[in-house]
């Protein structure tokens, strides 16, 4: 899929078919995950990949009973990872680099999965605590997105857009 192509296409998806995300597809993604800019090239971030029913079960009520996260075949929750940012950055700018390292992963998943024909949807609406303990981060590792993957099984609408000009300023 050309890119502009990818881009126009990608939707936020909540509702998935059964059909599984398989190893080939999902190392894909993550390929292009890997590829993503990061501060320095520390990739400050974690990826943890859930699978199991009861811990994507677990994550939609952390998610503040968001449902569909459970439902999707596969959840990957990126984590900001405080200590590898620290190793380059000892000023304060280390935790808003790792943050944005983590969120620039996932927007290369979301497009990498879109690429593909999956569905996803950012997550970032949950109890931070509650997520870190399930997917058992370290103490430097701070969640910061929940992406449920899988292949859609609606076709959202397009979201109204705001105007160019109510985003932008030039000086």
């Amino acid at each position: 899929m050309e890119f502009f192509e990818t881009v126009e296409k990608r939707h936020s998806v909540r509702e998935f078919t059964d059909t599984p995300v398989d190893g080939k597809t999902l190392k894909k993604i993550l390929e292009a995950v890997n590829l993503a800019p990061s501060a320095g090239n520390i990739q400050a971030y974690r990826i943890t990949i859930v699978r199991d029913e009861e811990k994507k079960h677990e994550l939609a009520i952390a998610a503040l009973d968001q449902e569909f996260v459970g439902r999707a075949p596969v959840v990957l929750v990126f984590s900001a990872d405080h200590k590898q940012a620290e190793l380059r950055y000892s000023d304060r700018n280390y935790e808003l680099y790792a943050i944005q390292d983590a969120t620039i992963a996932a927007a290369y998943c979301q497009l990498a999965a879109s690429a593909l024909g999956l569905g996803t949807v950012w997550v970032g609406g949950f109890d931070t605590l509650e997520v870190s303990r399930l997917i058992g981060a370290q103490e430097e590792e701070v969640p910061v997105a929940i992406i449920p993957v899988g292949y859609p099984n609606e076709k959202p609408e397009r979201t109204s857009r705001k105007e160019l000009k109510e985003l932008i300023r030039e000086i």
